[in-house]
């Protein structure tokens, strides 16, 4: 800088600090002082008046509660025995005959109608033409952009911050309770359960049907025909076979 720009610099703050000044005196001429505001005097409040303290009740001693006598020991019963219990005999199990059942006639069934084979229709497929492929255009080939490699910022590591040890707390001992002892009743002897023998379970042979050998019969396309509905014939309760008992033999109650 050339000493003709401080110069200049220096008497342009001369010359603002000059007009300042002036302007804070003709604020001063225009507005007069503020008045000063006298004290108001603070109103003197009467003493707080003196509260008496008030006798204090005197409590009457508590009466003295006598001691209760012990409670009277009660002596135990003794226990009743009760009766063994009465031996229940078995009694005999009837053997019931089973009734024969009559076999009931067999129903021959009437033979299946043999339905004719029906000629199929030979239907000729039409020939569909082959219609012209379009060729597509070729894809343009477009080049790989190279990517450009950002390092990545560095974060700095952070202090670990040690965290305080935790108090240990005294273990406390525990209160030992005594254990209240239970005497033991006496067990009831429960009576044997009754014997129930097994019945032998009857062995009936199961029927062998010989293997038929199955005749190659080629498949026949068999148009639906409706069935003509058969009645079921009703067998009347008088000849339908009685039903089987069952081979569980009874338990007699037993008695109080």
């Amino acid at each position: 800088m050339s000493s003709s720009s401080v110069l200049f610099v220096v008497a342009a703050v001369l010359i603002s600090c000059i007009s300042m000044s002036s302007a804070a005196r003709r604020l001063e001429e225009e507005y007069p002082p503020h008045t000063t505001v006298p004290e108001l005097p603070k109103p003197e409040l009467p003493p707080h008046p003196v509260i008496p303290e008030l006798p204090k009740h005197e409590e009457p001693p508590h009466p003295v509660v006598p001691e209760l006598p012990p409670h009277p020991v009660v002596p135990e019963l003794p226990k009743h025995e009760e009766p063994p219990h009465p031996i229940v005999p078995e009694l005999p199990k009837h053997e019931q005959p089973h009734p024969a059942i009559p076999e009931l006639p067999k129903h021959e069934e009437q033979p299946h109608p043999i339905v004719p084979e029906l000629p199929k229709p030979e239907v000729p497929h039409p020939v569909v033409p082959e219609l012209p492929k379009h060729e597509e255009p070729p894809h343009p080939v477009v080049p790989e952009l190279p990517k450009p490699e950002v390092p990545h910022p560095k974060e700095p590591e952070l202090p670990k911050h040690e965290e305080p040890p935790h108090p240990v707390a005294p273990e406390l001992p525990k209160p030992e309770a005594p254990h209240s002892t239970m005497p033991e009743l006496p067990k009831h002897e429960e009576p044997p359960h009754p014997v129930v023998p097994e019945l032998p379970k009857p062995e009936v042979p199961h029927p062998v049907e010989p293997e038929l050998p199955k005749p190659e019969v080629p498949h026949p396309v068999v148009p639906e025909i409706p069935k003509p509905e058969v009645p079921h014939p009703t067998v009347p309760e008088h000849e339908q076979p009685p039903k089987p008992e069952s081979h569980y033999p009874e338990v007699p109650e037993a008695k109080p």
